[in-house]
């Protein structure tokens, strides 16, 4: 495989070195349609059906017969809750049983996800710190930091190695930056932000989780 890299920035936004990119993970061959699967699996199995009606059975009343069954000149009707009725049951309306799921399996996953991380290398929006460590939360620090760097004026993610507080409640008032570890990527968030910013420990567990096992 073609041998990949990229630059490594400081906080400052300095160029430091370059660091080298698993191809198996960063540059396989991209395929729209593995995406598009990933993007409507993911999308469907986040669906929550929240409408529900009642059917006859569920509905309250109607437990006598409105009136005789002859010689009154109307219709004969046994329960209010018949779907004819006003307030009665509903026949065919949609219930929260629903369930939207769409099956997908891990290696179609794994692969949509190494699809996504080789659009932003060939674009030139993975964007690698040398490290990313706070003592306290600033979110003013962090915004400094996103200024420097290429990220600016794009909708960035920003995945770190493992979970860190400090940092992501530092990001998380900063408009249109998302905050993921590298253990919980998925396609939506690589695919609708612009750019990725990640550290050298990052981009060494994205490729511990996502590339190919021995």
């Amino acid at each position: 495989m073609k041998k990949l890299s990229t630059i490594v920035y400081t906080e400052e936004g300095k160029p430091t070195g370059e660091i080298d990119l698993n191809p198996a993970v960063f540059g396989v061959a991209v395929k729209p349609q593995v995406l598009q699967q990933a993007i409507i699996a993911q999308r469907a199995n986040a669906r929550r059906s929240v409408a529900h009606t009642k059917t006859r059975g569920e509905v309250r009343g109607g437990g006598r017969k409105p009136w005789r069954q002859k010689g009154t000149g109307r219709a004969r009707h046994g329960s209010t809750r018949s779907p004819i009725w006003v307030g009665g049951g509903v026949t065919f309306g949609p219930r929260s049983e629903r369930n939207f799921e769409v099956k997908l399996n891990r290696k179609t996953r794994v692969a949509a996800i190494r699809m996504a991380l080789t659009e932003k290398v060939a674009d030139g929006k993975l964007i690698v710190l040398e490290s990313l460590a706070f003592p306290e939360y600033k979110t003013k620090r962090m915004a400094g930091i996103m200024g420097k760097l290429p990220t600016v004026g794009r909708k960035t993610l920003l995945v770190l190695p493992v979970s860190d507080g400090k940092v992501s409640k530092s990001a998380a008032n900063i408009p249109a930056v998302t905050t993921r570890n590298a253990g919980n990527l998925n396609v939506i968030d690589l695919v609708n932000n612009s750019a990725l910013l990640t550290t050298r420990e990052g981009v060494k567990r994205i490729e511990g989780i996502y590339g190919p096992k021995k």
